[in-house]
């Protein structure tokens, strides 16, 4: 399968670590939990799920770190060594995590380029964080087979494919 050669590039704040997109994401959440929100320093983090090797690193050196999740599995967090910006993390709570990551948008050259297509885990979202009428938001998660579109879904059963994780 080819991709584009780049779709989108992006770094840490500090440009040691640059890195290349070269697809979209399957799918860009809003994430509310209070994890994302403390991690971040903000009203909520937003994360382009992508498959690994469509995020290539281009130069500089990555830390990962080992953060808590409410699965109890954790999630590796990929940082700038030098300025220690989150970059992508891999949730390890399937059999996708080495296979799949969750960019963080901020730190696109543009992230106007992927803005959510879901907000998640409202329940617990910020009371004076206005969600635009127009992008579907859930209280906790929502059904993948109905949110993901279906070049997403095809690209997720391919990715389950490989993995051996099982396709839901």
């Amino acid at each position: 399968m080819t991709h584009n050669p780049t779709f989108c590039e992006g770094g840490c704040a500090c440009g040691a670590v640059r890195y290349r997109v070269t697809s979209k994401p399957l799918i860009v959440h809003a994430c509310h939990c209070l994890n994302c929100q403390r991690q971040t320093g903000s009203a909520h983090a937003i994360n382009a799920l992508l498959e690994t090797d469509r995020v290539i690193l281009l130069s500089g050196e990555i830390e990962q770190f080992l953060a808590d999740t409410p699965s109890g599995r954790g999630q590796r967090i990929a940082r700038c060594a030098s300025c220690k910006v989150a970059l992508w993390s891999n949730y390890l709570i399937n059999n996708q995590g080495e296979h799949q990551l969750f960019l963080r948008v901020g730190t696109l050259d543009d992230p106007s380029l992927m803005p959510p297509d879901v907000h998640i885990h409202t329940a617990t979202k910020l009371p004076w964080y206005i969600i635009p009428d127009e992008t579907p938001a859930v209280a906790v998660f929502y059904d993948q087979k109905t949110t993901w579109s279906q070049n997403s879904l095809h690209r997720l059963k391919t990715l389950c494919e490989k993995t051996g994780a099982p396709y839901k």
